[in-house]
């Protein structure tokens, strides 16, 4: 048989070389495999312990998780309760407060629909008290226009402020005078003439005088004014200026403060005449001024005349007040020998806590007999003296404890 044989090169390979080449290759690779398939078992086997490992794992955490799962669904369930009852406590609470405010804005509400009916009826009030003031008003227009009338509004207005300042006695209204003539008021000075006030002051010429619209009527309102005031002025002085019986000036009262005003800024001359005349133009303020002035000289004069019963007063006080001072003295001598007696008794207080607290601590001597065998001085029984003259008898100061 002939034998193959392969040539490679310089090499020269027959057929069973070739054979036993390609089996030891099969046998490498077959054992390679092998090696392979032990390593590729090996990693399997150590991946299925890792994944059996990591499923451990796995569960032990996925357990680990229940668990805090559970303690949170627990932790929430409990916290959702808590926010619950939170809730409707607060609810309740909102609710309560939101009835309690609903009730009060209705109380608060009532109260001021009842204080704004008051208030309406109030209103309502002050309109008829307005409409009852504006009929009291065109009355009161009506008693101006008339001179009657007009005057005696003028003696109500005097006759309220002198009766407000100055006390019964002190004043007459429509008294009569020596010459048969009725002044409206008269004021009783003390030690002095009286003083006359009129209160008849003429007003018709006034009231042209505001209503007048031309330049020509304002002159003849003026002139009039000028006329009737003059001769009223005149009167005055002619009837109730009387020497000896009447003070040499009279008082004109103007019962209007505008009209009193007027005068001074319109009709200057009319002051002049009155000063002359002396007659003071008086308004209703300047009036209660005077009063009030007038009420002043009435005390000083009163004051004056009980002068001598007042420095007997005050004798009688300063009196009192001299016996009162002795007194003060003698009850400060009882206090000062009562002061003298506490601190006596409080020495001998103090002598006899030292003589307890030597019995308590046995630290006494024995007291040496006197002479004749008698107990010491200090358990002697104390001596009456003669009495002091207070009734009181005292002791020998040898006879306390300690020399006392």
């Amino acid at each position: 048989m002939r034998e193959t044989a392969i040539r490679l090169g310089d090499f020269t390979l027959d057929a069973a070389t070739l054979l036993l080449g390609l089996s030891g290759v099969g046998v490498f690779l077959v054992a390679v495999l092998v090696v392979l398939l032990l390593i590729m078992l090996v990693r399997r086997g150590e991946e299925r312990a890792e994944r059996m490992a990591l499923t451990a794992q796995l569960d032990a955490e996925l357990a680990e998780l229940k668990g805090r799962l559970q303690t949170v669904a627990e932790i929430s369930v409990s916290r959702q309760s808590e926010l619950t009852r939170s809730i409707n406590e607060r609810l309740d609470s909102v609710t309560h407060r939101l009835g309690q405010n609903l009730s009060e804005s209705s109380r608060k509400t009532s109260e001021s629909l009842s204080k704004l009916n008051e208030r309406l009826a109030v209103i309502d009030e002050a309109q008829k008290n307005i409409t009852e003031l504006s009929s009291n008003v065109v009355t009161l227009q009506e008693i101006l226009a008339n001179k009657q009338q007009r005057g005696a509004f003028g003696q109500g207005r005097m006759e309220a402020i002198i009766k407000d300042g100055l006390p019964k006695g002190a004043y007459s209204f429509q008294a009569t005078l020596s010459n048969g003539n009725r002044p409206d008021c008269v004021i009783h000075l003390p030690n002095a003439p009286d003083l006359v006030i009129d209160a008849k002051f003429p007003l018709e010429g006034f009231e042209a005088f505001r209503q007048a619209r031309s330049a020509a009527d304002k002159k003849q309102a003026a002139a009039r004014i000028k006329q009737d005031v003059g001769t009223h002025i005149t009167a005055i002085a002619e009837r109730y200026l009387i020497a000896g019986e009447t003070q040499d000036t009279a008082l004109m009262f103007v019962p209007s403060e505008a009209i009193y005003a007027e005068l001074h800024e319109s009709f200057e001359d009319l002051l002049q005449r009155a000063a002359r005349a002396r007659i003071v133009i008086v308004s209703p303020n300047m009036l209660m001024l005077a009063i009030q002035t007038m009420q002043a000289i009435m005390k000083d004069v009163k004051m004056r005349e009980q002068a001598g019963l007042i420095q007997k007063e005050v004798a009688y006080l300063l009196e009192d007040v001299r016996r009162l001072h002795d007194r003060v003295l003698k009850l400060q001598q009882h206090f000062g020998q009562a002061n003298r007696d506490i601190d006596l008794v409080l020495t001998s207080s103090e002598k006899i806590t030292a003589r307890g607290r030597k019995i308590e601590t046995l630290d006494f001597e024995e007291a040496p007999a006197d002479a004749g065998g008698k107990l010491p001085a200090s358990a002697r029984r104390k001596r009456p003296l003669a009495s002091n003259g207070r009734g009181k008898a005292e002791t020998r100061q040898s006879d306390l404890p300690g020399g006392e």
